[in-house]
């Protein structure tokens, strides 16, 4: 289950219990800090946490203070500065040498538009998305608020403050093209505001070719990070949804229909059956496709042979292309693993790796910052403006 997902059922929960709560949201971090703009928790009225927004030295803070946002009614903006040796509020002395902001927002469960509800609109139609959240205002102003937000979706459909709307879309459709949060200081009719630029992208979708014991502890890995999960197989008494109760769909496809399938293009597949003719009907279907990775278990030797089997008339050159870029095999990261939980960590690290365009290496031995995609602080031209 997602983070996300952990959020929404305890929303859900306080709002049937009538339990008033507040978000808690990191809007903007200067320096380093263990969660990055994006990262939320709930806050019931009564000290119930949901979700993280550092490793534990402002939750408690943050939690006193969210309740004080609830009994007031209307939004709070809080600075923490981890450098500050001083700082009695976290406790965490030199820490993480960062200046994290944090936005507090009572919630109005009666309201259609209110954060959480507009998470959930995303979350209903996983496409890449971007949540404009305003978390500062010209204090002469008397139109923009703090808290306003606007969600644009890929398909260009728009949810949120009518008043700042147009502004805030046409930079988050800048910032959805570009698929890199940042923060802005944008100028509006409503006057300036200084907003956070999340870019919202679905779970990733992962296709798992075989249902034996050792794609158990895969599955349940690739679960705990929020990825949606098939698994297929064409034995019926492997392929059940009792030996995998976290993937999201599990089918059974004997070999002559895996054949005919229509692969996912956007997903990472892993050929895990431990069978030569499911593994060759599974890589025909793979290759010519667009999919980014193609992970096969097995020797060098069996990938060159399914290769040189696989119909596709692959010139030599296509086949080097192929394996360098997109078909994995051997399978995983070098960690020196041996069980199927060891193994299944190679994996999913491989596919993190390949996913995020990293070359994987010890950060201890890197020069660059750990958060390279971190939001990036910039001023927006004007916009909007009449």
């Amino acid at each position: 289950m997602t983070e996300l997902q952990r959020l929404l059922l305890a929303y859900d929960r306080y709002r049937a219990e009538a339990r008033p709560c507040a978000l808690a949201t990191v809007v903007e971090v200067l320096g380093s800090a263990y969660r990055r703009p994006g990262a939320r928790m709930l806050v019931t009225e009564d000290g119930e946490l949901t979700g993280a927004i550092s490793g534990g030295c402002l939750e408690g803070d943050a939690r006193q203070r969210a309740r004080q946002a609830i009994f007031r009614g209307h939004p709070a903006l809080v600075t923490y500065d981890t450098r500050d040796e001083d700082d009695p509020r976290h406790g965490l002395g030199p820490g993480c040498q960062g200046v994290v902001r944090i936005l507090l927002e009572p919630l109005d469960f009666d309201a259609s538009d209110n954060p959480v509800e507009l998470l959930r609109s995303f979350a209903q139609h996983p496409e890449p998305a971007v949540l404009a959240t305003v978390f500062e205002t010209d204090t002469t102003g008397l139109k923009a608020a703090v808290g306003q937000r606007v969600l644009l979706s890929a398909t260009g459909a728009l949810r949120g403050t009518p008043l700042l709307a147009a502004p805030l879309a046409e930079a988050a459709s800048t910032t959805l093209a570009q698929n890199k949060s940042q923060i802005l200081d944008i100028e509006t009719d409503a006057g300036p505001v200084r907003a956070l630029l999340e870019v919202l992208r679905p779970p990733l979708r992962l296709v798992v070719y075989g249902a034996g014991n050792d794609a158990q502890p895969l599955v349940h890995l690739a679960a705990s990070l929020g990825w949606h999960i098939t698994v297929l197989d064409g034995r019926p008494n492997l392929a059940t949804a009792a030996r995998f109760p976290e993937a999201a769909e599990v089918r059974i496809v004997p070999v002559r229909e895996l054949q005919t399938l229509a692969p996912d293009a956007g997903a990472y597949h892993v050929l895990l059956s431990h069978n030569y003719a499911y593994d060759l009907a599974a890589l025909q279907v793979l290759l010519p496709s667009s999919a980014p990775y193609i992970g096969l278990l097995g020797p060098r030797a069996k990938a060159g042979r399914l290769l040189g089997e696989s119909e596709l008339d692959l010139s030599e050159a296509a086949i080097s292309d192929a394996l360098r870029n997109r078909l994995h095999s051997p399978i995983g990261l070098s960690l020196g693993g041996e069980t199927p939980e060891e193994i299944a960590l190679a994996i999913v690290a491989e596919i993190q790796a390949v996913k995020n365009r990293q070359q994987p290496q010890h950060l201890r031995d890197t020069t660059a910052a750990i958060h390279a995609d971190s939001p990036r602080t910039s001023s927006a031209a004007p916009v909007g403006a009449a």
